[in-house]
């Protein structure tokens, strides 16, 4: 209070002793009866506002400049700046909202990353996706309210993240947005191109990699049918879209390093970056983990279609062998590629265009059409050499 943050009824606001209050701004923070702060790593900069609608804990959540939390759980999550969420949050480690994301009430997300401007409704569960597209507030990408991705199998495993759009053409801010009607839903792993747009109440269950298209239908055909636990037969589109989606992340780590750093001006904005950075490190680690779980629950997979085919070596198989053989290399290759720094590789004359204007959204939707295809071709360059050096794995997956 002494450093100018408002605290209306400061006997029902909590601050932990692990609060670092250098790390809350003076200038225009509000917290409304009801806050909670604790967390050492914890962040609240200039123009927040916390708990307007009802109570609101942060556990160890940046919240970035001119944020409004209106209520709910936030824990280990990352609001880059201008974002919104309604009450009844509950968002936990590896979310990132980049500036000016935001949702509406009673909505769940963890190891979820929206790109500027993407817009939640209502009653949404988000884990294990990325989103982009879109270019302004009048242009986003929107979620429907009532929407679910489906991250988690009848095989217990989460080696299902989706991604919409995709990072090197979605941080340009230069790309038609992706729109997912209400009451639907989207299996993963599933990846659609920007552009696309989900009629209400469809659940996607397949890729959809053209532009511009609009998915319909949902109900399955009504039957029983007998299953067999522990059974991958999609183990090749499992994977692949698995090493894709990591390669996207690394993509956008090195963004983050190379072009995002350019933007910090204080103590306040850098530990926020800082905090992008670290929470991008982790969702990565996640994937790569979650992915290796995968890999060790083929070989029960092989057992059961081995049993089925009296021995014999089936194409699925085949498939089941080759991944199993090939991931200790793959994993070696992204936990390496995680820390590799590819800015050398990024053209000057991009850096020189983009550091013209202040701000980070200004400076990208402010960008030359060319240079900004210049600094796509090189995070897309990145993504493909990393798929370049696991092809012994891709290549050969009949997906």
């Amino acid at each position: 209070m002494e450093k100018g943050v408002e605290i209306p009824l400061p006997e029902s606001v909590f601050i932990g002793q692990d609060v670092d209050i250098n790390r809350i701004s003076g200038r225009g923070v509000t917290l409304y009866p009801g806050t909670r702060i604790v967390g050492e790593k914890t962040l609240v900069m200039e123009g927040a506002s916390i708990g307007s609608e009802a109570a609101v804990t942060l556990d160890n959540t940046l919240v970035g400049p001119g944020t409004k939390l209106n209520g709910g759980f936030f824990q280990g999550a990352v609001f880059a700046g201008k974002n919104s969420f309604g009450s009844g949050a509950h968002v936990r480690q590896g979310t990132i909202l980049e500036e000016e994301a935001s949702a509406a009430h009673t909505v769940g997300l963890k190891q979820t990353i929206l790109f500027p401007f993407v817009t939640l409704g209502s009653l949404i569960n988000f884990c294990d996706i990325l989103m982009a597209g879109g270019t302004s507030r009048k242009d986003h990408g929107e979620v429907g309210s009532s929407f679910i991705h489906f991250n988690y199998t009848p095989n217990q495993d989460k080696a299902t993240p989706s991604m919409l759009g995709n990072v090197h053409q979605g941080v340009m801010l230069n790309q038609r947005p992706v729109f997912l009607g209400g009451q639907g839903g989207l299996v993963g792993p599933c990846r659609l191109a920007f552009g696309t747009v989900t009629a209400a109440g469809t659940i996607c269950r397949r890729d959809e990699l053209r532009q511009n298209r609009i998915i319909f239908g949902n109900a399955l055909k009504e039957g029983s049918i007998p299953r067999k636990e522990g059974v991958y037969t999609g183990a090749g589109k499992i994977y692949k879209a698995n090493c894709l989606y990591i390669a996207g992340l690394i993509s956008l780590m090195n963004w983050y390093r190379s072009v995002r750093s350019l933007f910090v001006s204080d103590n306040l904005s850098r530990a926020l970056f800082l905090g992008m950075r670290r929470t991008l490190k982790l969702c990565i680690d996640e994937r790569i983990y979650r992915l290796g779980a995968f890999c060790a629950r083929l070989v029960n997979s092989k057992e059961i279609l081995l049993s089925r085919s009296k021995g014999k070596t089936t194409e699925l198989i085949r498939i089941h062998d080759l991944i199993m053989e090939e991931w200790p290399r793959t994993e070696e290759i992204l936990v390496a590629e995680v820390n590799r720094d590819n800015s050398r590789t990024l053209p000057e004359a991009f850096l020189k265009d983009l550091t013209k204007k202040s701000g980070y959204i200004e400076a990208i939707e402010n960008l030359d059409p060319d240079m900004a295809l210049v600094g796509s071709n090189w995070l897309e360059a990145i993504e493909l050499s990393i798929m370049d050096r696991v092809d012994l794995n891709i290549s050969k997956l009949q997906v």
